[in-house]
């Protein structure tokens, strides 16, 4: 059994390495916080979707170093992605709740988007890096998402390209529920605006685009759930 409490979090482990040192900051996790010891199992991910048994062979606070017994290099990969494209709340906590359940319920990748109506037009990347690693390893979960640079509105409907582009909005239009609209096994990117939502003008440009209007349901939700919602409803799908 994976306990996500001995996972560690190594983007540099190479695939076929044979030995690893831990880096300092998990060394002392390991040693210090949870004294292991030699000859103790744990887990490592790598984010790319290596799961890597490794076994302690000397347990040192600052350079542990372990034996790799077994790797995984492609742990639970899925035929299909998924892109939420949100716009950043006011609070930062409320953006990395989203960021937090998003990564446990599986996403591939995020990129905050400025819109007309945002509450904040700044994000602060390395701290959101770090509430998705953690919530990588207590999901265990061997992909870290990928976390784009801030995007305005009209750039991202440019820059990123997939099979199945929609926009989730609170206007009267026609709209058809994600959940029957969305495909299976096809990669997907989903628009979630601020709480003041997209402007028509926003909205506009997004069908032109090609992207399909579509509703999370009947209530009105607030932006990080509107993200949670459309996350779990692509991955329902899936099941």
């Amino acid at each position: 059994m994976i306990k996500p409490d001995k996972i560690f979090y190594t983007p540099t482990l190479d695939s076929k390495a044979k030995i690893f040192i831990l880096p300092e900051e998990e060394s002392k996790h390991a040693i210090k916080v949870l004294r292991m010891q030699t000859g103790e199992c744990i887990h490592l991910i790598n984010g790319i979707g290596g799961l890597f048994e490794a076994e302690i062979v000397n347990p040192h606070p600052k350079h542990c170093e372990l034996k790799i017994n077994t790797a995984q290099l492609e742990y639970n990969k899925r035929n299909f992605s998924i892109h939420i494209a949100i716009a950043p709340t006011k609070m930062n906590e409320r953006l990395e709740w989203f960021l937090e359940k998003a990564t446990e319920i599986g996403i591939d990748e995020i990129t905050p988007i400025i819109c007309r109506y945002s509450e904040r037009k700044e994000v602060k990347l390395a701290r959101m890096e770090k509430v998705l690693v953690a919530a990588m390893k207590q999901s265990v979960k061997a992909y870290k998402p990928i976390l784009n640079e801030a995007s305005t509105f009209d750039q991202l409907l440019t820059r990123y390209s997939t099979a199945q582009k929609f926009i989730a909005h609170c206007y009267q239009d026609s709209k058809q529920q994600l959940k029957d609209v969305c495909q299976k096994g096809k990669d997907v990117l989903i628009l979630i605006g601020p709480e003041g939502d997209f402007s028509q003008e926003e909205i506009e440009k997004a069908f032109q685009a090609g992207f399909v209007p579509v509703s999370l349901g009947a209530s009105r939700l607030r932006t990080e759930t509107a993200g949670v919602v459309a996350c779990h409803t692509v991955n329902l799908l899936h099941e």
